[in-house]
């Protein structure tokens, strides 16, 4: 791929991915990020002075400006992970998760498709459509031994998840329906550097620096597969490459961990790195009421 556009490029996975694909690779890559809350220009600092970077401050809800973007830039391929993504503020406020991962994604694909349509065969061949997404639109397992396969059925729990499964069914419709050469992606929980702190790992690590309550949902038993950020952008660049349309391919790290286990893991390893008078951390661990919905 010789030129790739990355949504959300500013966020915490798409940043990681920009930084992969500058760093490894002879690609160009433009970056379409409106900078939400989320997005961090600042993870990108170490590759945004390099000419084969390109920013530009669109928001994929803004159709007029995508198509604007796919004329100038020419892209080989897209790479969709401009999303909303956090379960509470969901639950507070699903209204920008419906606009964000549906609508903006439906945008998307029609900008794309028009553009794919219009290339030669070649440039159709080669173009690629790069949905990536979550592992929360199958929903709960049914124990500690299964695992979700790229068959598993579809059973969202909360309005983040609703709206991603939402936008998988999107993508498949568009390779189904018009031929869009699409691939998706659905991944376990990432970690990693550049993470926002509203993040269980992040939040941990601040809130116990400065002597706050590690809040811990119910009796933090939830269980969670642990991916590492950078992990997940070099199997994420090698399915935009080597990927076949129309198929789906989960992304995981075999890393599952309780909840109250990666908060006490990472209380001892502070205690050890950072001791103060608010040592031993683990004596800040709150646990406050669940989540509504709450995967187990």
């Amino acid at each position: 791929m010789s030129t790739v556009l990355v949504t959300g490029g500013a966020g915490f996975i798409g940043s990681a991915v920009i930084r992969h694909v500058i760093h490894n690779t002879d690609a160009r890559v433009v970056n379409v990020d409106k900078l939400a809350y989320a997005g961090n220009l600042e993870s990108l600092a170490e590759v945004d002075q390099d000419p084969r970077y390109a920013f530009e401050q669109v928001d994929v809800c803004d159709q007029a400006e995508l198509e604007r973007v796919f004329r100038e830039h020419r892209p080989d391929a897209v790479m969709h992970l401009a999303a909303e993504s956090h379960v509470d503020r969901s639950i507070d406020g699903p209204a920008a998760f419906i606009q964000t991962n549906i609508v903006g994604t439906y945008n998307l694909l029609e900008v794309a498709r028009a553009y794919w349509q219009s290339l030669d065969e070649a440039g159709q061949a080669r173009f690629r459509f790069h949905h990536v997404s979550t592992d929360e639109v199958y929903g709960d397992l049914e124990g500690p031994e299964d695992l979700f396969t790229e068959e598993t059925a579809y059973a969202p729990s909360s309005p983040y998840s609703a709206s991603k499964a939402s936008s998988d069914h999107l993508v498949r419709a568009w390779r189904r329906t018009y031929g869009l050469p699409t691939v998706i992606t659905n991944c376990s929980n990432n970690y990693g550097p550049y993470q926002f702190p509203e993040k269980l790992i992040p939040l941990v690590i601040l809130n116990a620096l400065e002597g706050k309550p590690l809040p811990v949902y119910g009796e933090g038993k939830q269980i969670r597969d642990r991916l590492y950020v950078e992990d997940h952008a070099r199997a994420l660049w090698l399915v935009l490459n080597e990927g076949v349309p129309g198929e789906t391919y989960n992304i995981g790290g075999h890393n599952e961990k309780q909840n109250i286990e990666v908060v006490h893991a990472l209380c001892a390893l502070l205690d050890e790195l950072a001791p103060s008078e608010h040592s031993p951390y683990a004596d800040l661990i709150t646990h406050v009421t669940d989540r509504p919905g709450h995967d187990l």
